[in-house]
């Protein structure tokens, strides 16, 4: 039997990284770019000129491309997740009542 030669893939557990920007960013960027196709299209709708709505999706694009590039490189793979759900975790529980802290099923 011939032995064959298998390509060995190294990154198996590796996050999707598009030209620098990691996992959920690529969609987030995705998103901006519709965004700004359907604003350019509103634009030519409403009768205003293709330059300057060209100056206007344009610069708006390029704020899009750098804030998506700013929180890759701020929060990496997980941390805009991470950040988010730090958010949802309360500053202060307070409780009003001794119930929760007694031990039910035992006699004092």
């Amino acid at each position: 039997m011939v032995n064959s030669v298998y390509k060995i893939n190294k990154g198996i557990n590796k996050p999707i990284e598009f030209k620098g920007l990691k996992a959920q960013y690529i969609w987030w960027l995705g998103g901006g770019i519709v965004g700004l196709l359907l604003v350019f299209a509103i634009l030519y709708v409403m009768g205003v000129n293709s330059f300057v709505s060209l100056v206007i999706i344009g610069l708006a694009g390029v704020a899009v491309f750098l804030w998506v590039y700013k929180l890759s490189n701020t929060y990496g793979e997980h941390g805009m997740k991470k950040k988010m759900a730090r958010r949802s975790i309360p500053k202060v529980i307070k409780s009003y009542s001794r119930k929760p802290f007694l031990q039910y099923g035992t006699k004092l």
